[in-house]
């Protein structure tokens, strides 16, 4: 990496601080979304922290996905933190995860965000309904929660092409020197 100028950090430090406002503001939005209307929506914030924790760090990642998480538990009226230590976890597993084997496409995106809310929505289902032993408890499975698991996995193809769009022009990229560039022709 070469070394950057004082306008260059200054564009990068703008960029960065730009795409972090965009992504809270989608899910300021989002939120919103979740909060009006009927209980048959999805949760869009479950994509949204995947999204955000595919390209960035650890860090970030699971600041993000704790915020989503409590933010979900409030439109939903949840236990207070219970969907934030879920999508934490899940948004540091994601980044490690793209960071390290995985590559940033649409069909890797869309498995993981699959997974990850049927986790979510399972987990919901079987904490919230299936341990107290109600009657026609499936009914709720199967007529609410896994239209929510499709409703949010759908909603996860434009998450991703708004986050996809918003990286493009503002995640920063990598400059590489001439010594750099002359060595991996070589190889």
């Amino acid at each position: 990496m070469r070394i950057k100028t004082t306008r260059e950090q200054r564009i990068l430090y703008f960029k960065t601080v730009f795409r972090w406002i965009l992504y809270y503001v989608l899910i300021f939005f989002s939120f919103i979304v979740m909060t009006s209307g009927t209980w048959l929506k999805p949760v869009l914030l479950v994509p949204i922290a995947l999204a955000i924790a595919i390209n960035n760090n650890q860090y970030g990642s699971v600041v993000t996905g704790a915020v989503c998480g409590f933010l979900i538990d409030i439109a939903c009226g949840k236990l207070f933190g219970y969907n934030a230590v879920i999508l934490a976890f899940f948004c540091i597993v994601v980044s490690l995860l793209f960071e390290l084997y995985l590559r940033n496409k649409f069909v890797n995106f869309m498995l993981i965000t699959a997974a990850v809310s049927y986790i979510q929505c399972r987990l919901d289902y079987r904490f919230y309904y299936k341990i107290w032993n109600y009657d026609n408890v499936e009914r709720i499975f199967t007529r609410y929660t896994l239209r929510i698991w499709i409703y949010t996995v759908i909603s996860a193809v434009f998450i991703y092409l708004v986050i996809k769009l918003i990286n493009r022009f503002l995640m920063p990229k990598n400059h590489l020197t001439i010594e750099e560039v002359i060595t991996t022709k070589t190889q």
